[in-house]
């Protein structure tokens, strides 16, 4: 005969289990404020039911009637006798994520220059780069946008007396002009060449790095890559004959007819925000190699590695993880900045769907809520992949 033994043991009370407390306070976090969102939504439609307002997105599929962009700017080919208020809508937002993706590049390469210039040991090297660094950050951004557009640019020659370069890149008060690439049969090729050099860097860098760890040996990842990236379709472009010409620009009365042209809000709005936000990056990766003690340098030193190796071995990848979060930050900054646009006229979102639209139709919260949206699902891609990477370049703890 056997005898269980029986757990007397009171079960434990669910209030103090800290991730049953910490589930029902998200419940009611959640709860409280979708009832909040509810309760505005509600009472902003009865308050335009009471003054006539109807609610809703129909105005999306009227016809526009204005042009938004300049027709020497015109990426989604705008036609103002066919297109809709969502057709402004998509040429706003093409317009706002193509400057804030170059911006992000264009503000990451000179953020990260002068980051490495600010900790030269050559005194006028670091108080340019200190210059830099401290009077961009210290004069608000607005005003940079003002200064490029109204001092700098148009202040520029006319267009019948644009500046030449080469007879084939023009630049003016109104916009830079060069030619422009013609694509032609045989040119996906090429195409699938570049995608091909880029899927296959990634592969060599992973196999590189196992490699290095492995055996210690380094390999000239940078220049491969270039091989492969640049070289392969270069060859692919020599192999399919050639299939790409060039449009050349040619001045034709008041205008120049041809080739591709940057307008000057766009270039202004460009220079501003780069050399705006780089000056913040700067700060951000001189804080991050300051970050790294100063003995793996004279570890890699007494090794025999060279400064820049030293650099791009050493100092770099440990400082990454000091980088990357308040870098995250300037990206989301300089996504959002991208809306004082409208000081210049670029047709950016805010400045053609929140503003000519908006007047048009009368829908202020349709489309404020579109807009805030718009912003919103750039902010959260951003961070969304910057968390990704910082996991990467997070400094793992045994």
């Amino acid at each position: 005969m056997t005898i269980e033994a029986v757990d007397t043991q009171p079960k434990p009370n669910l209030l103090n289990d800290p991730k049953f407390r910490a589930i029902v306070a998200q419940i009611v976090v959640v709860v409280l404020f979708v009832s909040l969102l509810a309760y505005i939504g509600n009472n902003a439609a009865e308050n335009m039911e009471k003054i006539g307002i109807k609610a809703g997105f129909d105005f999306l599929g009227l016809q526009a009637g204005f042009m938004p962009t300049s027709p020497n700017f015109n990426i989604t080919g705008f036609d103002v006798n066919t297109d809709t208020h969502m057709d402004v809508f998509w040429l706003g937002l093409v317009n706002t994520l193509l400057i804030a993706v170059i911006g992000i590049i264009s503000a990451t390469i000179v953020g990260f220059i002068f980051g490495v210039l600010r900790l030269s040991s050559n005194p006028l090297v670091n108080f340019v780069a200190a210059a830099y660094i401290e009077g961009t950050r210290n004069i608000p951004l607005l005003l940079q946008i003002l200064v490029w557009y109204f001092g700098v640019l148009l202040a520029l020659p006319v267009v019948k007396n644009s500046l030449n370069m080469g007879d084939l890149v023009f630049l003016n008060n109104r916009y830079l002009v060069a030619p422009a690439p013609v694509f032609e049969d045989g040119f996906g090729f090429v195409v699938a060449g570049f995608v091909i050099g880029i899927i296959a860097t990634f592969f060599m860098a992973r196999w590189a790095r196992i490699r290095q760890e492995k055996t210690g040996e380094q390999f000239p990842v940078f220049f491969t890559a270039l091989g492969l990236i640049f070289g392969l379709p270069i060859l692919v472009l020599l192999a399919t004959g050639v299939p790409l010409t060039w449009d050349i620009p040619a001045l034709k009365g008041f205008n120049f007819v041809g080739g591709v042209q940057i307008t000057s809000q766009l270039t202004a709005l460009f220079l501003a925000l780069t050399f705006y936000t780089g000056a913040f990056i700067a700060e951000n990766v001189r804080s991050g190699i300051q970050a790294v003690s100063h003995g793996q340098t004279e570890a890699s030193s007494a090794l025999g590695l060279r400064p820049n190796r030293t650099m791009s071995l050493i100092v770099i990848p440990q400082a990454m993880r000091v980088i990357v979060p308040p870098v995250t930050s300037q990206y989301l900054n300089l996504a959002k900045n991208s809306s004082l646009a409208i000081a210049i006229g670029y047709p950016d979102i805010v400045n053609v769907f929140m503003g000519i639209s908006l007047n048009q139709t009368g829908k202020a919260i349709e489309i404020i809520g579109m807009t805030m949206g718009v912003y919103l699902t750039i902010s959260l891609i951003i961070s969304m992949f910057m968390n990704w990477y910082n996991k990467r370049v997070a400094l793992v703890e045994r």
